[in-house]
């Protein structure tokens, strides 16, 4: 009889129809999962000697400059906890939060309260409405799986044009493979995929977006290698846990839970409680709770039991208040929305994308690259 689930994990086939498994039941998330925690995870001997060296880098970085370093946030746990450790670490960060129009209020308290208690700067960039508007629009008309595609690109964009204004060498990620080490590829698209926004919104929008901030991988390229901007993630070097970081900024920030993981974003938390979960068959909940079981921080019971015991909205009359809100604030009427959600889902690959062509030239990069190690 054919697999269907993991044995590790609690990802399945109805998750991820491409799923593999080895000869012990254990599915490739997991086994990529392992080999992401390999690379990018010191062993526990050797973390505090490789945090040291990476503050000592940051901190010689800053000399002389107003800030050594950035962190984007957002009011998230990440975020938030890295904001803490950074204070005393006794960095010197700029805090950068992109502004796209879908704040909660619980987002808003919870960073005021890290400018607050850090005593950080904080620079925000506001997003042109009118072009977020009309890629966002876009996006939904095109009936794409990562509709967050847009934002997330820009959020990178944004975080290294200040970098380099400000001449600060060092961008730190809350981003950490314990919570959030990989996502099955058919959850999410990659981020740095300019044509994919620039094709969709041109087939579908109606505006100009000369001026939105938008990255792909030559500018990424250029911020990385040529100017030598680096994205670090220190929470790799620390012993880090969901719980325990809440209680954390809960207690010493005054940091207020918001619910579900990236649900500080109204958008965001429409886009994954309700369209991916209806439309697309996706419920992110089980690919971030089967990461807590690859880091050891959850039996696979427990994490089954959490899944089964709650919904990815808990309360139905905020779902119902969302739905308004998300219909009112793209210019949709109720009946399109409810319209949209029953028409078949498409894979961001259905359209122009960086993807199609590096999966094109793959096989003649590998043979390339076997020929010069020969």
């Amino acid at each position: 009889m054919e697999q269907l689930e993991c044995k590790r994990c609690i990802l399945s086939r109805t998750d991820y129809p491409n799923i593999s498994f080895n000869f012990e039941g254990v599915c490739d998330i997991c086994l990529s999962f392992d080999i992401i925690r390999r690379d990018s995870v010191p062993h526990p001997d050797l973390a505090p000697l490789k945090l040291t060296e990476l503050l000592d880098k940051v901190r010689n970085s800053g000399r002389g400059k107003s800030y050594d370093c950035i962190i984007g946030v957002s009011g998230g746990v990440d975020s938030t906890y890295l904001c803490y450790l950074a204070k005393s670490w006794n960095l010197r960060p700029l805090l950068l939060h992109v502004d796209n129009g879908w704040n909660t209020e619980l987002a808003v308290n919870n960073i005021e309260c890290i400018v607050d208690k850090c005593d950080f700067d904080l620079h925000t960039k506001v997003l042109d409405w009118n072009q977020l508007r009309d890629i966002q629009r876009s996006f939904i008309k095109s009936h794409v799986m990562d509709i967050d595609l847009p934002f997330d690109n820009a959020f990178v964009s944004v975080l290294f044009n200040v970098a380099f204004k400000h001449n600060i060498k060092f961008i730190l990620s809350g981003h950490n493979v314990v919570t959030e080490g990989i996502l099955p590829p058919n959850f999410t698209h990659w981020k740095l995929d300019s044509l994919n926004i620039r094709s969709i919104h041109k087939q579908f929008g109606e505006f100009k977006i000369n001026s939105f901030p938008i990255i792909g991988p030559l500018k990424y390229f250029l911020f990385t290698k040529l100017l030598g901007i680096q994205f670090v993630s220190p929470l790799n070097y620390c012993e880090y846990s969901r719980d325990m970081a809440k209680t954390v900024i809960t207690k010493e920030l005054g940091w207020r839970d918001y619910g579900g993981k990236h649900y500080e974003n109204i958008f965001t938390r429409f886009y994954q409680g309700k369209i991916l979960v209806d439309k697309f068959g996706i419920d992110k909940r089980k690919a971030h709770l089967s990461n807590l079981i690859q880091s050891g921080q959850l039996t696979r019971d427990a994490a089954l039991n959490e899944f089964l015991s709650s919904s990815p909205y808990s309360d139905q009359n905020l779902l119902g208040t969302d739905f308004n809100f998300f219909a009112k604030k793209l210019g949709f009427d109720k009946k399109y929305l409810e319209d949209y959600m029953n028409v078949q889902g498409l894979s961001n690959t259905e359209y122009p994308s960086w993807v199609n062509i590096m999966n094109k030239f793959r096989p003649f990069y590998h043979k390339m690259r076997n020929l010069i190690s020969v």
